[in-house]
């Protein structure tokens, strides 16, 4: 079949899901919601198949959704420019300057001297590195800095896929590990002041989330390790001394990460300085095309930003805001709030189903900040324990690891090149169901006896 046959062949099939979408949407929604769940349904199919490439489909919503009436060509491409594109920018530039300098092979030495030098080893010393600094940092920064160095480890393809997964999934499981590791968590915590709870102590937080982190840290090790044998891996790397513009550009990391650290607020203890991430991570980007560092030509080094990612983001960011604009968002609200007959452990898996599967498709701050004050509607209405069905549904927001719009940790592992979706979705159903099992599990029997 030549490639215009199967690109026309993928187009009809993802055509013909996003019109059964629409009309099934038809049976429980309004129309301009039902051409939204279609437009949806339409574009992660391409993203699946792989039509066309990543960038064309990702621009896609500025023609779908003003020509289908959901929102504005305006609505629609303001969020290709939001905020965390510019974060995803400057971590770009970090990363080209880390592979240009190949500091990246100065840093995989030091990590295969650490570890057993096995691909489970491998994966498992990979994913505990990005959970661990997630936890404190942006899963968004902890990816960007270290997804170079996973796929410099080895030669063998399927391992450059699995480790640069390890390191995606190692940050979104480990982002929960603290109140400030990921926004969903401080959206929770200003959810309940506003309601004027009991908040979580910092440590209370890491005491009860510390044994899912370490349960889905073995899973992803385990599952990624499945089929990768005992090989050993050969570091076949020169140790020398660090030059110049290595040095260079470990100060600039050095210094983003205290500058990071200090910026992040520990409540009530520290506010932060207040300074926007993505503005840190764009202007230690930019620094690195000016002296005294000069280490990047725009002409040659910008082409090496994968755009297609930040088009990704800017497709994912207009689904969220047109989930909030037709207001299939609050629709989806009130057939939550018709399961509160339902058992209370029933409806916390109903919970964290809801939001682990919906995260997929839209952004985790976004959807949690519409659904916590919803979820604390049913809790109180079921009269069950709010907090607890609460924090159950925030680290659901976190735990999507099946699509690369869900989470920017998978978005950076596809634009690593060594990760297509179909592997994604492959190892992410398992993960996401994992999740959800463990979640609810650890709820039930640990954080219920803490919270109530």
């Amino acid at each position: 079949m030549s490639k215009y046959k199967t690109e026309f062949f993928k187009l009809s099939i993802a055509l013909l899901i996003g019109v059964v979408a629409y009309f099934l949407g038809l049976t429980l929604f309004n129309e301009t919601q039902s051409r939204l769940l279609g437009a949806i349904a339409f574009l992660i199919a391409l993203w699946t198949n792989e039509a066309f490439h990543l960038g064309v489909i990702s621009l896609l919503p500025i023609i779908l959704f003003p020509a289908l009436g959901i929102i504005n060509t305006k609505l629609t491409t303001v969020n290709y420019a939001h905020p965390i594109i510019y974060l995803f920018l400057g971590g770009f530039l970090l990363a080209i300057a880390v592979e240009k300098t190949e500091l990246h092979i100065v840093i995989a030495d030091k990590i295969l001297s650490l570890f057993p030098a096995t691909p489970k080893g491998m994966i498992f010393s990979l994913a505990l590195t990005s959970a661990l600094l997630s936890s404190i940092l942006s899963n968004t920064t902890t990816t960007l800095l270290l997804i170079t160095i996973a796929i410099f480890i080895t030669d063998n393809v399927k391992l450059k896929m699995r480790f640069a997964l390890a390191i995606a999934y190692g940050a979104s499981v480990g982002g929960i590990l603290t109140p400030i590791g990921t926004p969903p968590n401080l959206i929770l915590l200003g959810v309940m002041q506003e309601h004027n709870m009991t908040l979580i102590p910092f440590f209370q937080w890491m005491w009860m989330v510390a044994p899912l982190v370490f349960l889905m840290l073995v899973s992803v090790t385990l599952l990624l390790g499945i089929g990768v044998g005992n090989i050993p891996i050969q570091s076949n790397i020169e140790t020398k001394k660090m030059n110049l513009n290595q040095k260079k550009v470990l100060l600039l990391l050095g210094s983003l990460i205290v500058l990071l650290l200090v910026n992040a607020p520990i409540k009530p203890y520290w506010h932060g300085l207040g300074l926007s991430e993505s503005g840190i991570l764009l202007g230690f980007g930019l620094l690195l095309f000016m002296p005294p560092f000069g280490i990047l030509e725009w002409s040659e080094d910008s082409k090496r930003v994968p755009f297609s990612i930040m088009f990704l983001f800017g497709a994912g960011f207009s689904i969220a805001k047109a989930f909030s604009q037709t207001g299939l968002a609050d629709e989806l609200a009130s057939y939550l709030l018709e399961m509160t007959t339902m058992t209370p452990l029933l409806l916390l898996l109903s919970v964290a189903m809801l939001i682990t599967f919906t995260t997929e498709i839209t952004s985790n701050t976004a959807l949690i900040s519409i659904m916590l004050p919803v979820i604390y509607s049913v809790a109180e209405q079921s009269g069950i324990n709010t907090t607890l069905f609460m924090m159950v549904a925030t680290v659901c927001a976190s735990y999507a690891f099946m699509l690369p719009i869900a989470t920017p940790p998978n978005a950076i592992a596809m634009s690593s090149g060594v990760v297509n979706v179909r592997d994604m979705i492959k190892y992410g159903i398992v993960l996401n169901f994992l999740g959800v099992f463990f979640i609810v599990l650890i709820a039930e029997f640990f954080w219920k006896g803490i919270l109530s």
